[in-house]
Formats: structure tokens, C-alpha cells, sequence
């Protein structure tokens, strides 16, 4: 558990950097080194085999990346309006960019139930039932190492 700790604490300072510097490649090889990462995370959490990581990780990974792209569609419609001044947005772009907002969730949740049944394949129910609490405590992990990398930054 330390090391992983400390694997993500490294890895998000090399995010600060990438990000900071706008490199897109180092960008890229940070995500990379996170999926990396996360898969240990999750192998660890989940219990699972050489064999079920060979099947899982490329369907989780392909769910996953749609609910990137999703979140990056939706984060470039409220970046873009706020960019603009209030008097240079249209009612229209405002209701659009409050839809995605509000409709996120639903289409990410599509996007799940889509590769569910795929995932229930390669894994067993204990697996699957276990997997939602693995990503929600990964997250909250990554979280505090940036908060912990924050206060020393500051210190």
C-alpha cells in the first residue's frame, strides 16, 4: 500500500509538471503512467488473476476512455463560455452547456451499463460489486497524495 502511495504521489508531481508545461506528450506518458498505476491498484483491490486482468483491463479501459472523451466534451463547452464575456453568450450556448452538464451523469452511466455485461464476463459478481468502491478509493487516494504534494508545495 506505501508503494503505491508513493508511486502516485510521484506521478502526480510529473502531472503537475506535464500539465503546467502544456507538453502534450509528457501529458501523455503522465495518463499512460496513471493507467498503469490505477490497473495495479485495481488488480490488487479486486483480486484479480493474470488471466482476468489479459480480459478485463481492455474492456475497462475502452469504458473508461469514453467517459474521458464525455467529460472532456462537456469540461470544452464550460471552458469555451467562460472564456467569452456574459453579454457574448447566447442563450442558446448557455442552455446547451447547462444540458451536457446536467445530462452527464446519465450518459456516463450508458456508457457503464454498455460495457457491463462485458465486464461481467470476465470477472466474477463479487468482482463487479467490488469494482465501484476500488475506483471511488483509488480517487480518493490520488487525492489526498495532491493534497499532501499541495501543502509541501506551499511549505
Amino acid at each position: 500500500m506505501k508503494r503505491i502511495s508513493i508511486l502516485i504521489l510521484l506521478i502526480a508531481s510529473i502531472a503537475q509538471f506535464a500539465i503546467a508545461d502544456g507538453n502534450k506528450g509528457e501529458r501523455e506518458q503522465w495518463f499512460k503512467e496513471m493507467r498503469e498505476v490505477k490497473h495495479n491498484f485495481l488488480t490488487k483491490e479486486l483480486g484479480l488473476t493474470a488471466q482476468q486482468q489479459e480480459a478485463f483491463f481492455p474492456i475497462y479501459d475502452a469504458m473508461d476512455s469514453e467517459c474521458q472523451k464525455l467529460h472532456r466534451e462537456t469540461r470544452k463547452l464550460q471552458r469555451d463560455i467562460k472564456k467569452k464575456k456574459d453579454n457574448e453568450v447566447t442563450d442558446l450556448e448557455y442552455e446547451k452547456a447547462a444540458e451536457a452538464l446536467f445530462e452527464l451523469k446519465g450518459r456516463e452511466n450508458k456508457i457503464e451499463q454498455k460495457y457491463y455485461p462485458q465486464l461481467k464476463a470476465v470477472i466474477t459478481p463479487r468482482q463487479l460489486f467490488l469494482l465501484k468502491g476500488a475506483e471511488d478509493k483509488f480517487m480518493r487516494q490520488l487525492m489526498k497524495q495532491r493534497q499532501k504534494h499541495s501543502k509541501k508545495d506551499k511549505d
